[in-house]
């Protein structure tokens, strides 16, 4: 079927925005994605499941990992948007509520509302002569220029089976569906995984269960939030001048004499050198630990009746068991072949750019060792100047698909990361940001700058005098 041009959609119609650029999700990469669009005049739609923004901060959202007790695990400071900072009131490390608040004020604080269409899903996403085909959950279907995928990574849940779980007399949950400690008063119970997540939940037992544990297969470095009145990633900020290398010298050392040897305290000793991870930012699970509020377990052997059964031989009286044991990442929207799959993880040039199919993007598969929302921003910034580039007819446009197709930057700072699934889209963030920019620079294209960003506030402020924003939309 021919696309036409039309403002309203049938079954028996495609609407053509084949010079538009379609955003699926309206959480932090798909907010930063439209407003870096619109700041360049680029035509763009976003579509959006849930009835609001904010993507998983919304722990109304079905399907979002949020829990009543979650805070930031970076600090408000390194971890703002460009020309919108945190709240002056806001914590070091806000709570969910906060950052959902605060991504509400930033969609209409740059009129973001008015472009995105909520409570509507993609069924499917193909490609069309060189176009894109969207179809959507209410059955319109479009013809799109781009796509940018920013509907994030901890969606499908990752649950493994246990041994045994069929005959355990107790609750089984994946952390996704953990939403208050109310579930564990009276309980004795276990949370199996020691990531952030897996660890603030622990805490969460610790304080409400009769007895709560703490499964850990590997040893961890735990870096607590506060350096010596400084949040831990303002602390380590000041650092990025001095080679990879030294820094995990001299910052491990000085965690063993700030931390102390957590093996007393029966978890094991960490089998990797510092920042080699995903960092464990977190310090109330030490208190814990230490206060015999959580116990220490190694890995499941099985599950055993009304029973856990670790591979120490020690066994546990468990209630219920909370798996935080990730997430799997997914593009549900779309068929495998469009994207080079390694490890779980999408293939993509800077983690952004598809090297095999022209206009198609994603923002937001990776993960990093410091604050994303800043790199998210650049990241944005990168994507809609390729585009700008392109529609211009700039020479750096073909210069920049060249890179697309064949560079193979190491982003790994020269730190070794550990050959898991989960590392292997990890980068380092200094070493991302020097090659991003150098590459950015090369093609002429201008950095983020302070204030660029402030006319969309001055327009949008204009235009509410006149218009109010859709009720689906604007936060209470």
């Amino acid at each position: 079927m021919d696309p036409v041009k039309n403002n309203q959609s049938d079954s028996n119609r495609i609407i053509d925005k084949s010079d538009t650029i379609c955003i699926v999700g309206a959480g932090p990469a798909g907010l930063v994605m439209a407003r870096s669009l619109l700041s360049k005049g680029i035509p763009f739609q976003v579509f959006e499941k849930h009835n609001d923004v904010g993507g998983i901060w919304d722990i109304h959202n079905p399907g979002s990992p949020m829990y009543e007790s979650a805070h930031f695990i970076s600090s408000k400071y390194l971890s703002s948007y460009f020309d919108f900072p945190m709240p002056d009131d806001y914590p070091d490390y806000p709570s969910n509520r906060q950052i959902l608040k605060y991504h509400r004020e930033f969609a209409k604080t740059f009129g973001l509302y008015p472009s995105i269409q909520f409570n509507t899903s993609i069924s499917e996403i193909k490609e069309q002569d060189g176009l894109w085909f969207v179809e959507t959950s209410s059955k319109e279907k479009y013809i799109f220029g781009g796509i940018v995928c920013a509907s994030g990574i901890t969606w499908s849940p990752n649950q493994p089976n246990l041994e045994g779980e069929n005959s355990f007399t107790g609750q089984i949950l994946h952390s996704v569906n953990y939403k208050s400690p109310d579930i564990f008063r009276g309980k004795r119970t276990l949370i199996v995984g020691a990531g952030n997540s897996g660890c603030d939940i622990a805490c969460d037992a610790g304080a409400n269960a009769n007895q709560a544990f703490i499964s850990v297969r590997r040893g961890y470095h735990f870096i607590p939030k506060h350096i010596f009145g400084q949040p831990a990633d303002v602390f380590g900020d000041g650092a990025h001048w001095i080679p990879n290398w030294i820094s995990q010298l001299v910052f491990g050392k000085l965690l063993k004499l700030i931390v102390g040897d957590l093996t007393k305290l029966g978890l094991p000793a960490p089998d990797h050198k510092i920042f080699e991870t995903h960092p464990i930012i977190n310090d109330q699970l030490i208190h814990n630990l230490r206060h015999g509020d959580v116990i220490a377990k190694p890995d499941i052997q099985k599950l055993e009746g009304d029973s856990v059964v670790f591979k120490d031989g020690s066994k546990e009286k468990i209630d219920i068991i909370i798996l935080a044991t990730g997430y799997n990442w997914s593009i549900p929207y779309m068929d495998q072949k469009y994207f080079e799959w390694k490890h779980g993880r999408p293939d993509l040039y800077l983690t952004l750019f598809n090297r095999n199919f022209e206009n198609l993007y994603a923002l937001g598969y990776m993960e990093t060792d410091g604050g994303a929302y800043k790199m998210f921003d650049e990241m944005a910034n990168l994507i809609a100047s390729y585009i700008e580039s392109k529609r211009k007819s700039d020479p750096s446009a073909i210069r920049f698909s060249k890179y697309i197709k064949s560079d193979t930057p190491p982003l790994n700072g020269n730190i070794h990361y550990l050959n898991t699934g989960r590392h292997s889209v990890y980068v380092n963030q200094v070493a991302y940001k020097n090659y991003r920019a150098k590459i950015q620079k090369k093609m002429g294209w201008k950095e983020l700058s302070p204030g660029q960003f402030h006319f969309l506030k001055k327009s949008n402020q204009s235009s509410l005098k006149s218009e109010t924003l859709p009720s689906t939309g604007e936060s209470k």
